[in-house]
C-alpha cells in the first residue's frame, strides 16, 4: 500500500453525540459490509458494557477502504474511535500519536460540550489537522450556525493556530446516512465527507531509516497473547523476524514477530508484512507495555511518550468474606483477583495497583469513580467475586499543605430544575464560575472537589429525570476544602442470617425504605435498607412468624410489601459509607458492613467515640 493513499485520524466527540453511529454509516457506505452482511448497531461499541451505557470506554481502531469516484484512487481510511468521558483520558493521550488529524463531531443542538474541548485541545496540541463535521442536523431544534460559531469560539479560547481555526464543516446526519458541505445541501450521502477527509489530512509521515513504532494500545489475541498496536513510523517489518523492544525503563528486549494484523472494517486481516504509515498490530511478546518503542536494532532511540492526567480516586479490592463466598462466582481467590487487576494495569495506563499488608486486599487507583466501576463490572461478568470499598480521592501535599484533586465541571440542565442543581452543587463545596442560558436549558460551570463529584452524576440524573448532562475534566490540587456530607441517612442492618420472610419485612419497611425482597438470601451485617435517621438499625429480616391456633381478627390480611430499592453498580459504590463494602458477584450486588460482627462493630464505635 502506497503511504500516500493512507489517512489516519481520530473521532473527538462528547458522549452521545453521535460519533459510533457515524463510523457504523462510512462502513456501510464505504462497501467496507457488503449488502446483504449482518452488522449490529454501534459496531465500535464491541464491549456489551459499551452497548448498555451507550458510551465509549476503550479507544479502538478500523480501517475504511475507499474508492475515490474522480480519479478511481483507492484510499485506505484508518479511524480511531476515542472515549468521550473523563476518566478514560489515557486512552485519548495516546491515540494522538498514531494519527494526523481528527474528526471534530458536535450535536447541532448542543453544540461542543466539555469533553469536547478536552480531547480537543490534546488534538490541538499535537498539532493534528481538524475537520468539523456538526451532526443531528435533521433535528426539529438544530442551529448549526450557533453552533458553528461556538466551534470557532472553542478554537479561539485553545489558542488553534490559522490552519485548525480555517478548519472546513460540514452538516451531517450520521442516523439517515448524509454529510454535505453545505447546511442546506443535498443530503444523500457521505461522499463529501469522504472527500474532505483525502483533501484535509495529509498522509502518513515517512521518517527515513529502518522499523521504528510506539506501541499506542495493547490488544489480547487468544491465539498469540499480547499484541502491540501502534503506527509504523519508518522502515518495514515482516512476519517472522527479530526486532527489539526498547522498554520504558531503559531494559532492551528482542522479539520475533509470530504474527501480523492490520485493520479492515471491524475485522482484523492477517498480514507477512506493513510498511511505515500502517496502523498494525505485533505480536511475539512475553510481555510488552503501552509507551514501549519497537526498533529493528537495540541501538535506536526509544520515542517519547506522553505524560498521562495524574489518577485522582482510589478504590480497595479484597476477597469476598461474607458467609455466601464462593457461592455465585468462579473466581474467587486473592491471587485470581490480583492477576487479573495486573493485567487490567498493563492495557489500561490510567490505573495503578497498590499490594496492602494484608495479602487478600488490594488498593486501585485511577482518573475517577466510573472507570473503576467498569472494570467491577466486567469482572462481574467474567467470574469473579470481590469487595469494593467506596471512592476515596488521592491527597498530596504540597508546600507543608494537605491538598485534594479539584475538577472542572459543566452541568447542562433544563431551566426549571436548576435551582436544585446548584443546591446540590454548593452542599458539595462547588463554587460556579459562569452561566450560560440557551434553548436546550442552561450549562453551569463549576469548580468541585473531586470527593464532592462521588454519587453526584447519579443525583443529577435522579433531579432531572435523566435530562441532565454532566461531564468533568481535571484542574489542579488545591487546599483541603472541609467536611462534604452527601449522605443523611443511616441504614437498617440485618441480624440473622437466612431467607427474607414476608412477615418481617412488613415490619421492617414501617421504619425505612428497603433493599430486598420476599426469599433473597441475607446474612448478619447485610444492609437491608435504609434508615431515615443517621444511626444504624439492626433489624431481622429473616424473622418468621410464630404460628399458634389463634385467629386474629383483621390482622391476617395478606402483607403488602413496597418493592425494594435496587440499586446499579455506580450507584451502590456512591452510596455506601467509608464503613460498608458492596459485594460484586456475578448474578448479585449486596451492600455490607466491612466488620459483619454486630458486637465488634459497637466496641469499634466506643473505641471511636473515646
Amino acid at each position: 500500500m502506497n503511504a500516500e493513499h493512507i489517512r489516519n485520524i481520530a473521532i473527538i466527540a462528547h458522549v452521545d453525540h453521535g460519533k459510533t453511529t457515524l463510523v457504523d454509516c462510512l462502513l456501510q457506505q464505504s462497501g467496507t459490509f457488503r449488502e446483504n452482511q449482518a452488522v449490529e448497531e454501534r459496531a465500535m461499541d464491541s464491549m456489551d458494557l459499551e452497548r448498555e451505557k451507550g458510551i465509549t470506554i476503550k479507544a479502538k481502531n478500523t480501517a475504511i477502504r475507499w474508492e475515490n469516484p474522480k480519479d478511481g484512487i483507492t484510499y485506505t481510511i484508518n479511524i480511531v474511535d476515542t472515549p468521550g468521558h473523563a476518566d478514560f483520558g489515557a486512552e485519548v493521550e495516546r491515540v494522538m500519536k498514531m494519527v494526523d488529524g481528527v474528526l471534530l463531531l458536535t450535536d447541532a443542538v448542543g453544540g461542543p460540550q466539555a469533553q469536547t474541548r478536552w480531547v480537543l485541545r490534546k488534538a490541538l496540541d499535537a498539532g493534528l489537522k481538524t475537520i468539523c463535521v456538526i451532526n443531528k442536523i435533521d433535528r426539529e431544534t438544530s442551529r448549526p450556525d450557533w453552533v458553528h460559531d461556538k466551534v470557532l469560539e472553542l478554537f479561539l479560547d485553545l489558542d488553534a493556530d490559522e490552519d485548525q481555526f480555517n478548519a472546513p464543516f460540514l452538516y451531517a446526519s450520521a442516523k439517515n446516512g448524509f454529510a454535505d458541505r453545505e447546511v442546506d445541501g443535498p443530503r444523500e450521502n457521505m461522499t463529501d465527507l469522504f472527500e474532505t477527509v483525502v483533501e484535509r489530512i495529509p498522509p502518513p509521515v515517512i521518517e527515513e531509516g529502518d522499523f521504528r513504532m510506539l506501541v499506542s494500545n495493547i490488544d489480547w489475541d487468544d491465539y498469540v497473547g499480547r499484541m502491540a498496536i501502534g503506527r509504523v513510523l519508518s522502515g518495514d517489518v515482516k512476519q517472522g523476524q527479530s526486532i527489539h523492544a526498547l522498554r520504558k525503563d531503559g531494559r532492551k528486549e528482542r522479539v520475533k514477530i509470530t504474527k501480523l494484523k492490520t485493520f479492515s472494517g471491524l475485522a482484523t486481516d492477517d498480514v507477512t508484512e506493513a510498511v511505515a504509515g500502517d496502523i498494525v498490530g505485533l505480536a511475539g511478546f512475553d510481555d510488552v507495555d503501552i509507551g514501549d518503542t519497537l526498533a529493528a536494532t537495540p541501538e535506536a532511540e526509544a520515542l517519547p511518550f506522553v505524560e498521562i492526567d495524574p489518577a485522582t480516586v482510589q478504590m480497595e479490592f479484597s476477597v469476598n468474606n461474607g458467609p455466601l463466598a464462593g457461592k455465585d462466582g468462579k473466581k474467587v481467590t486473592s491471587r485470581q483477583i490480583r492477576e487479573r487487576l495486573i493485567r487490567e494495569t498493563q492495557s489500561n495506563i490510567s490505573i495503578s495497583i497498590e499490594d496492602t499488608d494484608d495479602g487478600t486486599r488490594f488498593l486501585v487507583n485511577a482518573r475517577g469513580a466510573m472507570q473503576i466501576a467498569v472494570l467491577v463490572e466486567t469482572m462481574r461478568r467474567e467470574g469473579f467475586e470481590v469487595l469494593v470499598s467506596r471512592p476515596t480521592v488521592l491527597y498530596k501535599e504540597i508546600d507543608g499543605t494537605r491538598c485534594e484533586p479539584f475538577e472542572q465541571v459543566w452541568v447542562e440542565v433544563p431551566e426549571d430544575q436548576l435551582g436544585g442543581v446548584m443546591e446540590n452543587l454548593s452542599k458539595r463545596k462547588g463554587k460556579v464560575t459562569n452561566m450560560e442560558h440557551h434553548n436546550a436549558g442552561v450549562t453551569v460551570e463549576a469548580e468541585v472537589p473531586t470527593r464532592g463529584l462521588i454519587g453526584f452524576e447519579s443525583d443529577l440524573v435522579t433531579m432531572t429525570s435523566g435530562h441532565g448532562v454532566m461531564s468533568h475534566s481535571f484542574l489542579e490540587y488545591r487546599p483541603h476544602c472541609g467536611e462534604i456530607i452527601t449522605r443523611q441517612t443511616g441504614t437498617l442492618v440485618s441480624m440473622e442470617q437466612g431467607k427474607a420472610m414476608p412477615y418481617a419485612l412488613d415490619m421492617i419497611q414501617n421504619r425505612g425504605k428497603l433493599f430486598v425482597g420476599p426469599g433473597e438470601e441475607v446474612y448478619g451485617g447485610m444492609v437491608v435498607g435504609e434508615n431515615p435517621r443517621k444511626e444504624d438499625m439492626p433489624v431481622n429480616p429473616a424473622k418468621a412468624k410464630q404460628l399458634d391456633n389463634m385467629r386474629a381478627s383483621g390482622s391476617d390480611k395478606g402483607i403488602q410489601l413496597a418493592p425494594p430499592v435496587k440499586f446499579s453498580l455506580e450507584r451502590a459504590i456512591e452510596y455506601i459509607a467509608p464503613d460498608e463494602l458492596v459485594e460484586a458477584t456475578p448474578n448479585f450486588l449486596r451492600m455490607r458492613k466491612r466488620e459483619l460482627d454486630e458486637n465488634k462493630r459497637r466496641k469499634m464505635a466506643k473505641a471511636a467515640k473515646g
